[in-house]
């Protein structure tokens, strides 16, 4: 090998190691302290420069797109998991426990969930993965007799952003108070305890709208 491509491939793999130095220090960063943490932290924990920063990544919302990338993927694993359950009701209380679980260890995951600013592309991608596996989830619960039958996929964003806001209030004095809060909304979910509801669910546009102010 001439000393020209040894040269090269070296200077690949120090490229290769620095993107991979730059995503490891941004993904223990956002994780702790969400997507609003600076590049320059970010850089500074990599123990590299802006300029290697802006080499790989052209913007900060493309690094958290790069940050977010698995553990979206994850997500959708484990929506596609839970479809695959026989029993509806099981595969749908377990999805929403381990994706709370998830939002309680990642701060980044459950800011960028609830927010536009970052990895928005990203972010609904992943929603629209996981929209199908859980419809049908919901559709076979109602069917199997488990959920109730006025429950819709419409409902679900609200559920966790009810209980998102449980997990940021208790997060310092009770940190798994959520599951307690997550087993009272499940077992108003249930279809053997079900009573009828005064108001009905929103529709795909009363969301949209309700999710821009959520977000704001």
């Amino acid at each position: 090998m001439s000393l020209t491509a040894t040269t090269t491939k070296a200077l690949r793999s120090d490229a290769r190691r620095n993107r991979e130095q730059l995503v490891a220090s941004a993904r223990e960063l956002i994780a702790r302290e969400g997507p609003g943490v600076s590049v320059e932290e970010i850089t500074q924990h990599a123990g590299l420069g802006m300029g290697t920063l802006y080499r790989h990544f052209a913007t900060k919302d493309e690094l958290i797109d790069a940050v977010l990338e698995d553990a979206f993927a994850e997500l959708v694993e484990l929506a596609r998991q839970a479809a695959a359950e026989e029993d509806a009701w099981t595969g749908l209380t377990t999805f929403l426990e381990q994706a709370l679980a998830r939002h309680v260890a990642n701060r980044g995951l459950k800011d960028v969930l609830a927010s536009r600013e970052h990895g928005r592309r990203r972010a609904e991608a992943m929603r629209t993965r996981i929209r199908p596996f859980l419809r049908g989830l919901i559709e076979r619960a109602q069917a199997q007799g488990t959920l109730r039958s006025d429950f819709t996929s419409e409902d679900l964003p609200l559920l966790f952003w009810t209980a998102g806001r449980v997990i940021e209030t208790t997060a310092t004095v009770a940190p798994d108070y959520w599951r307690r809060y997550l087993g009272l909304l499940l077992d108003g979910l249930r279809a053997d305890a079900a009573t009828a509801l005064p108001q009905p669910p929103l529709t795909r546009a009363q969301l949209a709208r309700a999710a821009g102010r959520h977000e704001s």
